[in-house]
């Protein structure tokens, strides 16, 4: 990727171009040995902590009582270092009531909200990115 990463707060609310991922995902807690194991198969994220591994992986088959959550992924190239849009963004969906769980990548940041308002979701991030573009 040539694109050279965004690190104004306008420019990257302008710049988010949200999509929403057809699989919903589920957070799995299991003990950091069993991270690796051949059951989890390629989870979108690993997250090693002091009480165990947490596992972002797609849903095959829904637990029941599990909750369920989409992956929304902000399509600006957003600098690591750029102040405020984690923030911004959390505190639109938070307003609306909508949870939000982000994990950042070196490229994009990628939203976990609730699988039932994930439309709600997407709504409010292209709206806050439209005003941004005013």
């Amino acid at each position: 990727m040539s694109e050279k990463p965004v690190s104004d707060l306008q420019g990257m609310l302008a710049g988010m171009q949200p999509e929403l991922h057809s699989e919903a995902y589920r957070f799995l807690s299991v003990p950091l040995e069993d991270a690796k194991a051949d059951w989890i198969g390629e989870p979108f994220a690993l997250i090693r902590e002091s009480e165990g591994a947490t596992i972002v992986a797609a849903v095959h088959d829904p637990v029941e009582d599990a909750p369920l959550f989409a992956r929304i992924t902000l399509m600006v190239h957003s600098a690591l270092e750029g102040v405020g849009l984690t923030a911004t963004v959390s505190s639109a969906l938070a307003d609306a009531g909508v949870a939000c769980n982000i994990i950042a990548g070196f490229y994009h940041d990628h939203l976990f909200v609730p699988w039932d308002r994930r439309l709600e979701a997407l709504s409010i991030l292209r709206q806050l990115s439209k005003d941004a573009r005013r």
